[in-house]
């Protein structure tokens, strides 16, 4: 039994068919809205890095990098 192989769309062939559903379903003046809805802000990757430092347990941290043999 073979499993079936994913291929995926080229980027922009995914973009086209994306947007010509959201046409074809939506119509222009809704598909528009919902492609310039607001997204929730993301954190500037330096804050978020440095958020997700003052979480780590340094000791933890070293121990599960550099496991004593």
């Amino acid at each position: 039994m073979s499993t079936p192989t994913t291929e995926f769309l080229p980027e922009n062939q995914l973009i086209q068919k994306a947007i010509k559903a959201l046409m074809d379903v939506l119509g222009p003046v809704e598909a528009s809205r919902f492609l310039a809805l607001s997204r929730e802000k993301r954190l500037e990757s330096v804050l978020q890095h440095r958020e997700w430092q003052e979480t780590l347990d340094k000791d933890a941290f070293f121990d599960q990098v550099f496991p004593e043999k």
